[in-house]
């Protein structure tokens, strides 16, 4: 049985009064090799161009990185036309419709493209999609910026969002319709198989992409959840609100049966959540800095003797190139 909850005031003697805490810290965690790119994007665009660089949506979500940028002269705004004519642009990670650079190009706008390049693949599929003359039904949250992203890629009417597995029984197609799929790359690795397979069952001529949609991050940060949940009586995810794949990781301990909390930096955990916990797991979102997963474990020292136990169930090596006009 777990130790109850002691606090650091709570003195005897000479003895540390803390009590101890295991640590499972996940690997992979944190930034991935799209967020690493874009944030890379915006800071060299201001070093090539100066300030101010306007960014359209917030490059990445996560707060501390957009305030950090924003230190540094990037402004950020939700359209294109909050931006000034003379100033450079860029679009975020999560990838934009068509009609945003077009709408760049119409006004002459210098603008960099920060679409995570596995982003760009599945637009790039779902135009492939469409030339055959398939119907795609495109698996995903609606709102989020990769889906109205992808959405916008192809020509409307040509598209369908697909929620939920329930969604799949109210679609309003046939077996003898052309039907193709793709998904946001944050999902839920578990859900998305769930609807893919409703979607395969119900329609079963329905075409699949050349490879899975979810991208590696994702996948990785997940599975790692699932590793170092069973063991842990509380998870600890560092992401924003907005942040699909970091939502996704409070729900997969969630569905192992361990308690599990969404922060955003280290102020927001309460004391009182660590009565009775006598191994924690912490994870990050994929937009999360390692700066923050620092500060969370400084933060349970203040409370707890800390055991730090790396768990590390994958190795990632990859680097996205950045667009050539910053490198020239």
């Amino acid at each position: 049985m777990n130790a109850p909850f002691q606090s650091p005031n709570e003195n005897s003697g000479n003895a540390d009064p803390r009590l101890p805490l295991k640590l499972l810290i996940a690997a992979p965690r944190g930034f991935c090799a799209g967020v690493d790119r874009a944030i890379e994007i915006v800071e060299r665009a201001l070093e090539k161009y100066g300030a101010p660089v306007y960014v359209r949506h917030e490059i990445v979500h996560n707060r501390y990185v957009v305030d950090s940028l924003k230190a540094k002269g990037a402004i950020f705004v939700e359209e294109l036309d909050e931006v000034p004519d003379d100033v450079p642009v860029v679009f975020s990670a999560h990838g934009v419709p068509k009609s945003v650079p077009a709408e760049a190009d119409r006004r002459k706008l210098l603008y960099v493209d920060a679409t995570c390049p596995l982003v760009s693949k599945v637009h790039r599929q779902a135009e492939r999609q469409i030339e055959k003359g398939q119907h795609i039904l495109f698996i995903g949250h609606a709102g989020h910026p990769e889906v109205i992203g992808t959405m916008g890629q192809v020509p409307e009417g040509q598209i369908t969002l697909v929620e939920t597995v329930e969604d799949v029984a109210t679609l309003p197609f046939t077996s003898d319709d052309n039907l193709s799929y793709l998904s946001q790359t944050t999902l839920s690795v578990d859900d998305t198989h769930e609807i893919i397979e409703a979607l395969e069952a119900r329609f079963p001529q329905i075409v699949a992409p050349k490879a899975e949609d979810i991208c590696y991050a994702t996948s990785n940060r997940q599975a790692a959840v699932k590793i170092i949940g069973p063991s842990s009586d509380l998870v600890l995810v560092i992401g924003a609100p907005n942040s699909s794949n970091s939502l996704r990781l409070v729900e997969v301990a969630e569905r192992l049966g361990t308690d599990a909390k969404l922060i955003q930096r280290a102020d927001e955990i309460q004391p009182e959540w660590l009565e009775g916990v006598g191994t924690l797991g912490l994870t990050a979102g994929a937009s999360a800095p390692e700066k923050l997963v620092r500060e969370v474990v400084d933060r349970l020292s203040e409370w707890r003797l800390v055991e730090e136990n790396p768990v590390v169930s994958a190795e990632e090596n990859m680097i996205f190139k950045l667009p050539r006009q910053l490198t020239e």
